[in-house]
């Protein structure tokens, strides 16, 4: 089998059966357009709501990436499909691409959505924006696979909602979405730089408002290892729960 024939199949079959399911509409589509509509309406400044946008828009990618992946891998792991796809004559890691894939589009294309809104209210010319579609490209990876992690070791969607919420919660505060991680308690610093969404929504700064905490290089450099080591982990608990 073609590789990119299958990727392709996989895809389509994933975005057409699961992206319209009830947790998909109300974590991924919902909860991000509530909350960017009450705070981009509450921000009386224009500066107030540049300093807003990066954080609206790494929720929205954080709940729509981590909400399709999770739904899709539960209904697929407990209505046995995911067995058939193991059988399939194709390697696991074209399998997980494009399993992923689909997840990473959804969560780049809901963090447009605040900045088409944001459009309407105030001057986005100075928008480095191929630093931001880094930026937002690689949150939405990382983002997919940490729900690919979690989604591998459950077996009920309200469990991989329930767990992923563990995980996304956190990071609204420790992460720098709404304040900077400087005005954390010293003790909480540490945990925030653990996180991959703090460089993540350090990238979204730079673009959209000029300043950031660190480095461009560093900012990508620990995405894109957290995103190889996620990757890695992924595919071996999928050998170890599920092949073996």
């Amino acid at each position: 089998m073609k590789r990119w024939i299958a990727f392709w199949n996989i895809l389509k079959k994933d975005i057409q059966n699961y992206y319209l399911k009830p947790p998909n509409i109300s974590w991924g589509i919902i909860f991000p357009f509530a909350w960017t509509l009450m705070q981009l309406i509450r921000a009386p400044q224009s500066l107030e709501i540049s300093h807003l946008l990066p954080g609206l828009m790494a929720m929205s990618i954080l709940f729509g990436s981590t909400s399709m992946l999770a739904v899709t891998i539960t209904f697929e792991r407990r209505g046995r499909s995911f067995d058939r796809l193991l059988l399939a004559p194709i390697s696991l890691t074209t399998m997980v691409l494009a399993k992923t894939c689909g997840a990473v589009l959804f969560g780049v294309l809901n963090a447009f959505f605040p900045v088409s809104l944001a459009a309407f209210l105030i001057d986005l010319t100075g928008t480095n924006w191929l630093l931001l579609s880094f930026g937002v490209l690689m949150i939405a990876v990382t983002a997919t696979l940490l729900s690919l992690v979690i989604a591998v070791s459950v077996k009920e969607v309200f469990e991989a909602q329930t767990f992923s919420n563990f995980f996304r919660f956190p990071m609204l505060f420790l992460c720098g979405l709404f304040f900077p991680v400087s005005k954390l308690p010293v003790f909480l610093r540490p945990l925030a730089y653990s996180l991959p969404l703090t460089y993540g929504v350090d990238l979204l700064n730079r673009a959209l408002t000029g300043r950031g905490m660190m480095s461009i290089g560093l900012n990508s450099a620990v995405l894109l290892g957290v995103a190889g080591l996620l990757l890695t982990l992924a595919e071996r608990c999928i050998r170890r729960k599920w092949i073996l």
